[in-house]
């Protein structure tokens, strides 16, 4: 299934011990960049975490926050910092002693200063948060899936839709393109008759013109392989893996032979078609940089 790079998923959980919220979002990117911020406690999860996350997603820049409310008091605890009171210590004596000044200085008011205590998180018994997180994150995670899918499948079908309108293009190219022989070789009939009086050119010499001028602008190959091009990315759209990075060479082969019809067009009709050609592929390689 074509899932487009761009989603979101966002899933809350909350009981009497804890709060737990997970939000994931992502946009376009070349590789598989994951980002995971959460509480510092769970730092050591983050291996697990992402080896989680690549059941969905194979490519993007995914951004993930994880925030978690423990309502529970077990792994808080008040941390003194020996050697940071030390250093206010020392400070304080030394202005005293060259301003001369009152100390003033108690327990009281050195823990007071910042950094001599802090509240800090127990880091031990984390593995025992997994599950609850593991629960969150797949949560967020089949949401992010299906807002990515739900985009895919519009980007496929809006691919498909240009693609249909490339046959039609495609088409006229094909007939427009023959004509144009038998369009230069009246032409030159006329103008020898027109300089001559009458058809004076040798018809060996003539064929020898016409096979020139043919070389020149026969697209037969061009458009043969466009259409085997256009074959292969609807098929590559039933594949099940990414198909992101496939789909934009496939586009830039068409890409190829659009170029070569434009540059072999010796007629506004086709070079007019030829155009469009262009453009419509270059619709589909702006809507492919948008699929994983």
């Amino acid at each position: 299934m074509v899932k487009s790079m761009t989603g979101y998923g966002h899933f809350e959980e909350m009981t009497k011990e804890y709060k737990i919220t997970v939000e994931m979002k992502s946009v376009n990117h070349r590789y598989c960049d994951i980002s995971i911020k959460l509480p510092r406690k769970f730092n050591a999860l983050e291996g697990k975490l992402r080896s989680l996350m690549k059941q969905y997603v194979g490519r993007g820049k995914i951004d993930i926050y994880i925030n978690f409310a423990d309502y529970t008091d077990g792994d808080v605890k008040v941390q003194y910092h020996e050697r940071i009171a030390q250093d206010y210590v020392r400070a304080i004596r030394q202005a005293k002693e060259r301003f001369l000044l009152d100390e003033g200085l108690t327990a009281a008011s050195l823990v007071r200063y910042p950094e001599v205590i802090s509240l800090e998180e127990e880091s031990h018994g984390v593995e025992e948060f997994f599950p609850v997180i593991e629960k969150a994150l797949k949560g967020a995670g089949e949401a992010f899936l299906h807002t990515k899918e739900l985009e895919g499948a519009n980007l496929q079908k809006d691919i498909l839709g240009k693609l249909s309108y490339i046959e039609t293009l495609v088409a006229f190219v094909e007939e427009r393109s023959p004509k144009l022989l038998e369009e230069y070789r009246s032409k030159i009939q006329n103008k020898v008759e027109e300089l001559l009086g009458e058809n004076q050119l040798d018809e060996k010499t003539l064929a020898t013109e016409l096979i020139i001028y043919a070389d020149k602008v026969c697209v037969d190959e061009e458009t043969v392989r466009l259409r085997s091009h256009i074959n292969h990315m609807r098929e590559t759209f039933q594949e099940e893996e990414s198909v992101g990075r496939k789909l934009d060479f496939i586009a830039q082969e068409m890409n190829r032979e659009a170029n070569t019809i434009l540059s072999k067009a010796n007629d506004k009709e086709l070079s007019q078609k030829a155009i469009d050609l262009k453009t419509e592929i270059e619709k589909i390689r702006e809507q492919i940089q948008n699929i994983e």
